[in-house]
């Protein structure tokens, strides 16, 4: 009967996160209903309000039942004034100033990597020294209460975080992101690439740092666990890249967060039931993996401006609006 209720542990998880993402999203701010049925900020933005942002001199075209197609109006709001001289220069000069913002990332990434590695060469040796206590009964209580057909079903999951399996989704990712953005589109794929290259260093010099053997079925587990960090730190990323180009909400903010946190779950759980890692260098990873992840976040924030897509009056759909220091 235990051996089933560790089973049933993943989907309660995943189940737990999931609750708490709808009810966070419900309790979105401004989400009460209105008389014309909308929720949300969209139906407390007045149009009017929402025509000033697009420009003082755009169409009532954004009203839904419009004949002008949203993505024109959209396209027409990211590239602003067309027949304006000015605006054309500093639209062209937006493009060509990518080296200051190249610049701003790779010190914040070179600095997110120096505070990790940090706080997780500093929590080292108690974990050395102590984690013993805590790891081993759980070893041994997980491999005595494992159930085989389980095991094969997470050791396919269990390949998310894997190192070729990340990189290869976070080149995806870089490809993707840098073609679809509007507007400093090398900045998907220098950030991406800089985490990789962060996270990479950074670990294999924590893992010389810290010399810990894993659980007796996988002596080369390390400390921290490289699996939980990766997919903290790239899923979260391009969840954000993700959410400030195609949402910018807050409700959608709440989803990201609530999509990272079942895949970190998921791979913390499977590192730890099929044994690959002590179950303390399994937290240990999503920590890690938190902090490289936060000031990516920051860096991104920080030279592109604040996520520049509302919702549109009206309507769930998305609504392109200029971001600051974009033009």
């Amino acid at each position: 009967m235990r051996r089933y209720l560790l089973v049933a542990l993943l989907p309660a998880g995943l189940a737990a996160i999931a609750a708490a993402t709808v009810s966070a999203a419900r309790r979105e701010p401004g989400s009460a209903a209105t008389d014309g049925g909308t929720t949300g900020p969209a139906a407390a933005t007045p149009p009017d309000a929402a025509a000033q942002v697009r420009g003082a001199g755009s169409p009532r075209s954004d009203v839904i039942g419009s004949g002008e197609p949203r993505g024109a109006e959209s396209f027409a709001a990211a590239t602003a004034n067309d027949g304006d001289p000015d605006g054309q220069c500093a639209s062209a000069a937006a493009r060509q100033d990518w080296l200051p913002g190249l610049i701003q990332l790779g010190a914040i990434g070179g600095g997110a990597g120096i505070t990790s590695y940090g706080m997780m060469a500093w929590l080292g040796p108690p974990v050395v020294n102590h984690g013993l206590a805590i790891d081993e009964p759980i070893f041994r209580w997980i491999n005595s209460h494992q159930v085989d057909w389980w095991a094969a079903v997470m050791r396919p999951l269990n390949t998310v975080g894997n190192v070729w399996t990340t990189w290869g989704a976070v080149a995806a990712a870089a490809a993707c992101l840098g073609v679809s953005w509007r507007k400093q589109r090398w900045l998907p794929p220098a950030a991406l690439g800089l985490a990789a290259l962060v996270d990479h260093y950074v670990t294999v010099k924590l893992h010389r740092t810290i010399s810990r053997l894993g659980p007796p079925t996988a002596p080369l587990g390390t400390y921290p666990a490289g699996g939980p960090d990766r997919v903290v730190l790239f899923s979260g990323l391009i969840a954000y890249l993700l959410w400030r180009e195609y949402s910018g909400s807050h409700r959608g903010k709440i989803w990201a967060i609530g999509a990272v946190a079942e895949l970190a779950f998921t791979q913390t759980y499977c590192r730890v039931y099929l044994s690959q890692h002590w179950s303390i260098d399994t937290i240990c990873g999503v920590l890690y993996g938190g902090l490289l992840l936060g000031p990516f976040i920051a860096a991104v924030r920080l030279v592109a401006g604040p996520a520049g897509i509302e919702a549109a009056p009206g309507s769930g759909m998305p609504l392109a609006i200029p971001a600051r220091g974009a033009t």
